[in-house]
């Protein structure tokens, strides 16, 4: 069996000329970063640093963030260079077709749609708790976007938001962009507002210890989870006993504020839609990069600064908005919960958009039905952007949701590793494919990224490991049973023959 099978760069190009299954090259380099910010600033950055803070890190939750971001940036640039020279829908799933395989591209893609899936309907399900709590402190007392039906509770907010997002991506990726970059503009003025804001609050005292003594994490009511399912995977394996706070807590809370920098692999996925993508996506990605570790690193020092981490440990839902109510500013929390409202709206379109393109780009391959990846003549795969709002409306409208952000952050994590092994190899087999971005200090620097995000990953939970394990056992009972039967590749129905009406929106 060749579970190894590997697309050609030549064959993915020549792909994205197919008649009916073609996308609309629009976004430009602004587009992508405000993209970026849109899926990245979202609840979490109001909230992560504060739970990071009280029950991991303390005031060296700052540090903690300096590694995710990191980490982060650092996967980013690898996947710049990839999209640079392999401007194609799919991101991870279609750079680890060309490096690693079509087994492994699967894994990969499977992964993806996990992580998407699950951070939409989480999101969009969030959305409707954040609007209902925003219309309460302002006054109205009696709203409520649920209602019954039968023995199930159906909220029609999500719904909304879903619908209304899947409208927009069907008429055009252009068009969702510019209403995604206008209230994405309005979100970093509430941040930055909140920011400035908060500097007056700061007491320097409060930074210190700046790394607290580790200490056992039954110590901190809060802090863990009862039982070995909540324990990191390494402390589990090694029979550690929990801790928190010291050098581990600054790891594991790198491991959990991740989580904030979730989504810029979707900007890689929109590859096919940007204009000159040699250069648009290099760019970008990084000024989103930029912006983005910038604003979580000032919201996390005035977070810690504003209010001692004890104190914060002692709330039940530690928050930005715990800090300006601890302070004595109540008021602050009508604009935090504006912003949240605002932050969950941009994050939901960017999130819909990558799961489609992942799963456009699998089903274009024929590892899943190829009839979904046709395109409508707005140049947008509207069967599949359909089929995806209903899934995730309905899943955030009728289902109760806990926040399974390790779930997404596993499943972006794994992705990144693979990329950055990917990369030498793709230096080594390709060294003539053009590159307008060259990710620095090949082939080791990729090596010690793929080398973080593993350890990232076995800082998540034992119960986490356990789900993902499950959810590729599912992919993989779907790859053999399906997929690799039906893939185009395996058929030998693939041209590596590129267009001239593709090269002309390359270049």
């Amino acid at each position: 069996m060749e579970l190894f099978r590997k697309k050609s760069v030549e064959q993915t190009l020549a792909e994205t000329g197919e008649e009916g299954r073609s996308l609309k090259r629009t976004l430009t380099t602004w587009d992508l970063a405000i993209m970026a910010v849109a899926v990245a600033v979202g609840a979490g950055i109001f909230s992560v640093g504060a739970q990071a803070a009280a029950f991991h890190a303390g005031p060296a939750v700052i540090i903690s963030f300096v590694i995710a971001g990191i980490v982060c940036a650092a996967a980013v640039m690898c996947y710049a260079e990839f999209a640079s020279m392999i401007p194609v829908s799919g991101s991870a799933y279609t750079f680890t077709y060309n490096t690693m395989g079509e087994l492994v591209a699967w894994i990969i893609g499977w992964d993806l749609i996990l992580e998407m899936l699950m951070a939409a309907s989480v999101i969009s399900k969030y959305w409707g708790v954040y609007l209902n709590d925003f219309i309460h402190l302002m006054g109205g007392t009696s709203f409520s976007s649920s209602f019954h039906v039968g023995g199930l509770d159906v909220d029609l907010a999500p719904l909304a938001v879903v619908t209304l997002f899947t409208v927009l991506l069907v008429l055009g990726t252009k068009l969702s962009a510019r209403f995604d970059g206008a209230l994405t503009v309005l979100k970093i003025g509430i941040v930055v507002f909140v920011i400035v804001v908060g500097f007056f609050y700061v007491k320097l005292d409060n930074y210190r210890p700046f790394i607290p003594p580790s200490e056992p994490a039954s110590a901190v009511p809060g802090a863990s989870v009862p039982g070995i399912m909540g324990q990191p995977l390494w402390q589990w394996v090694s029979g550690m006993q929990p801790t928190i706070y010291g050098v581990p807590g600054i790891l594991s809370g790198a491991a959990l504020v991740f989580f904030a920098f979730v989504g810029f692999d979707i900007v890689a996925t929109t590859s096919e839609e940007a204009k000159e993508p040699h250069k648009t996506i290099p760019r970008g990605i990084g000024l989103g990069m930029l912006i983005v570790i910038t604003l979580y690193i000032l919201v996390a020092i005035v977070t810690t600064g504003m209010v001692s981490y004890k104190d914060l440990a002692k709330a039940k839902n530690p928050s930005l908005a715990t800090g300006f109510e601890m302070v004595g500013a109540p008021w602050a929390a009508k604009i935090i919960s504006f912003g949240i409202v605002v932050g969950l709206t941009t994050v939901v379109m960017v999130l819909l958009l990558g799961l489609t393109r992942i799963v456009f780009a699998m089903s274009r391959d024929g590892l899943l039905p190829r009839a979904l990846s046709r395109t409508g003549r707005h140049g947008t795969p509207a069967r599949i952007q359909i089929l995806g709002g209903i899934v995730v409306a309905v899943v955030a409208s009728c289902f109760p949701i806990d926040v399974l952000s390790d779930m997404v952050n596993i499943g972006t994590l794994s992705a990144f590793l693979l990329v950055a092994i990917s990369l030498p190899i793709m230096r080594k087999r390709r060294p003539d494919l053009p590159r307008s971005f060259k990710m620095p200090g090949n082939p080791w620097v990729p090596i010690l990224i793929a080398l973080a995000c593993l350890w990232l990953m076995l800082n998540l939970t034992v119960l986490t490991w356990i789900r993902f394990v499950v959810w590729l056992a599912a992919g993989l009972a779907i790859y053999f049973g399906y997929s690799y039967r039906h893939s185009l590749l395996g058929r030998h129905q693939l041209s590596g023959k590129i267009s001239e009406a593709t090269q002309a929106g390359l270049d």
